[in-house]
Parts: structure tokens; C-alpha cells; sequence
């Protein structure tokens, strides 16, 4: 099929509920994907930072051939090896003791979700059970992280909504100091938010953060599902501001492009969790594990980290460059390789030139140009993307 009969065919028989551009992509290999007419893209969008190995990364494309031949599903009934061995990975490698295995971000929150209230419940009694959130964050589609998620647009059409939220500025200790109470068994944040904008908080502001959750007995919950796992340049987004949570939610990067969340918590906290509480029929399947152990494996020990902290900044820099060429740039953004590009005018036309030149890069928050490429590109990819993203500047119109 080509991609006009492929659109032809998803517009038929699919629903609506995701805004798609015209691109059927059919192959992808590193940084690179190929549409069903043969054209080649080079992918600064990577599945939303789901590819962060990029397409088809050897390892786990090795892991998921060869698991499939083994076993592909057994019940969470029973004890499954990969399971064990990824949740071993990721304890020993971060602040947190215990894993929970689901198949995205938002099931990763929702777990969260329960198991701080599970926890204040049993702690403190039944009134401590609010969540607070940020602004401008972003956790989820479920209706309860849909609430969660700090922006309106996101929850319109869904009300009434689950109670027990509520939700202040990023950034701002002193909104926070001023809504946590008696009531808050948890502040659910991402370190940076990468939805929102690519909003990168103070230095102190996460360890104030921290300081009033333990005054106020509340959890802190990181939502890394999508800064986390190298985006940044450390393993976790929090290691860069020395703040460990109590709760921390994983998923997009995790399976090197297999769908698999995960939800880590504390001893103290998870021990909240009985049997009974909380499951999911395909988390933590065989497939999906031996894939994030292959992916978890390469981004740990291939050198992918010092890539992305290397390739992060020197992208930064010629982001930067551009933003002194064109006035119509606010702000160059970010860490390592989760970058932003604020602009005073509307992205999308820079995000539709790019597409037409074979660069795919995305924009959030119609001013917010969000780049997110695989973590091993090189400097040659970053050269390419900024050379054809200065052409469509410059052909930009801004009057």
C-alpha cells in the first residue's frame, strides 16, 4: 500500500481522537524512518521519546525474537523470570526497592495514584487523600491522570472528573507551600516537564519540594515517563537535582519501543500494596521485560548516557545559534537531549516545512518546538536537522 491508500483506510475505519499528519512511516533504522512511498525522514520526534535506542535497536529486536520462541505470555499468577531480572535492574540502578510492571506511562500513574492514597489511607486515615500536580504537567489519558494532568484542554468533555486533585504553578515553591496541608498524601511531579513545554525548574526548587512533602507527611511522586531513562543525560531526570521521590513512574523509553510502564516505590510505601490491591493482565509479560532488559542493558553500559550528554549540548548550542539569528526566538531550553525552542509566534508552520524537507520534529503547546531524537544520534544528525530547520526559519513569515 502507498501512504495515500493507507490514510485512505485509517480514515475509514479508525476513530478520530489523534490530530495525524500525512506520513505513513513503514521502516525505520536508527535516527532514520522510511514512509510507504520510499521517502527517508530523519526522526527528532523518535515515538515521543519512546525510541530513544532509535528504530529497531539490535538488542532488543535480538531479546523479542529470540523470547517469542519461548514464552510470549504467562499470568502474573506466577513468577516470570525477565520480570524479576528488570525489576533487580532497575532498584539496584535508582533510590527506589520495589517494582510494579504495567504496559504504559498512564498506567504507571494510575498505579501511583492508588498506591499514595493505599498508603495515607493506612498511615494516616481517610482524609489524606488529596494529589497535588502542576500546571502545565502532563500524566496521562486514564480519567484519573487525565485529572492529574494540569491542563484543562486535556479534561474538557470528561467531566465530572475524579475528586482529590488540585494543582499549582511549576516552579513555585510558595503556591506549593500555600496548598499542601493536613490533607496531601502526595505532590506528583515531573523534574522537567516535557508536554508542557519543556519547563526545566530552579536547581532548589525540587529539593523545597521535598522539604515540604516530609514537614507535611506527603509522598513525592516523579513522573519520569518521559524525562527519565537517559532523555536527560543521567539514568533519572532527578540524579541532576539530588532529590530522591517516594514514588517513581516510568514507561516511552523503557522497552526500546515494546509498550511496557513501570511503577517504583520505597520498601515503606509499596508494602501498601496487597495482593488484590492493584495488577494488570499484560504488565511485566515476558516479551515486553526481555526487551527493556536489552534496552536498560545498552543505555547503561553502551556509552548511550555520555552520548546524549555530549550530542545534548552541542545540539543546545546550535539551537542557540539559531535563536540569535531570529528574533522571533524566546528561549532555548532544556537537558541533555529533551530541548526546547520557544517562539512568539505559532510553531506549526516550522514544524510542517521541516516535515516537507524529511526532518520530523513536533511542537507542544502551539509555541514550543520540542525536540526529542534517539539518544544516539551524532553530531552529523544534529548538523543536518539544524541546517534544514534554519532553511524553514528563515523562510518563515511573521507579519
Amino acid at each position: 500500500m502507498n501512504t495515500r491508500e493507507i490514510i485512505e483506510l485509517s480514515e475509514k475505519y479508525l476513530m478520530k481522537n489523534v490530530g495525524r499528519i500525512a506520513l505513513a512511516p513503514v521502516r525505520g533504522e536508527g535516527a532514520r524512518l522510511w514512509d510507504a512511498d520510499g521517502l527517508e525522514y530523519l526522526d527528532f520526534v523518535s515515538g515521543i521519546a519512546v525510541n530513544s535506542l532509535g528504530h529497531c535497536p539490535q538488542s532488543v529486536a535480538d531479546a523479542i525474537s529470540w523470547q517469542s520462541h519461548q514464552l510470549m505470555h504467562c499470568s502474573n499468577l506466577y513468577y516470570i523470570e525477565p520480570q524479576a531480572l528488570l525489576a533487580k535492574l532497575l532498584v539496584e540502578n535508582s533510590d527506589l526497592d520495589k517494582a510494579f510492571f504495567c504496559n504504559s506511562g498512564a498506567e504507571a500513574n494510575e498505579a501511583a495514584i492508588k498506591l499514595a492514597r493505599k498508603y495515607a489511607r493506612l498511615n494516616y486515615g481517610e482524609e489524606k487523600f488529596e494529589i497535588i500536580t502542576a500546571l502545565n504537567s502532563f500524566h496521562g489519558r486514564t480519567l484519573a491522570t487525565v485529572t492529574a494532568t494540569g491542563q484543562p484542554k486535556y479534561q474538557k468533555g470528561f467531566e465530572p472528573l475524579p475528586g482529590g486533585f488540585r494543582y499549582v504553578p511549576f516552579n513555585d515553591l510558595g503556591a506549593l507551600e500555600e496548598a499542601i496541608g493536613p490533607s496531601t498524601c502526595a505532590v506528583m511531579l515531573e523534574p522537567i516537564q516535557g508536554e508542557g513545554g519543556v519547563n526545566v525548574p530552579a536547581p532548589e526548587y525540587l529539593e523545597g519540594v521535598a522539604g515540604l512533602c516530609q514537614e507535611h507527611g506527603a509522598l513525592l511522586i516523579f513522573d519520569e515517563v518521559q524525562c527519565g531513562l537517559g532523555r536527560t543525560g543521567s539514568f533519572f531526570a532527578y540524579e541532576h537535582y539530588g532529590v530522591a521521590p517516594d514514588i517513581l513512574t516510568l514507561a516511552k523509553a523503557l522497552g526500546g519501543g515494546f509498550p511496557i510502564g513501570a511503577t517504583l516505590a520505597k520498601e515503606k510505601v509499596a508494602a501498601a500494596f496487597q495482593p488484590g490491591d492493584h495488577a494488570s493482565t499484560f504488565g511485566g509479560n515476558p516479551l515486553a521485560c526481555v526487551a527493556a532488559l536489552a534496552a536498560m542493558q545498552e543505555l547503561l553500559y553502551g556509552g548511550v548516557l555520555e552520548n546524549a550528554i555530549s550530542v545534548g549540548e552541542y545540539f543546545y548550542e546550535q539551537l542557540k545559534g539559531l535563536a540569535a539569528k531570529y528574533d522571533y526566538v524566546k528561549d532555548v531550553r532544556g537537558m541533555g537531549l529533551l530541548l526546547g525552542m520557544e517562539l512568539s509566534v505559532k510553531g506549526k508552520p516550522l514544524v510542517e516545512g521541516c516535515h516537507t524537507r524529511g526532518l520530523l520534529i513536533n511542537c507542544v503547546n502551539d509555541y514550543v518546538l520540542r525536540f526529542i531524537p534517539p539518544l544516539t544520534i551524532n553530531t552529523s544528525d544534529v548538523d543536518l536537522a539544524v541546517g534544514i530547520l534554519d532553511e524553514v526559519m528563515a523562510e518563515l513569515k511573521t507579519e
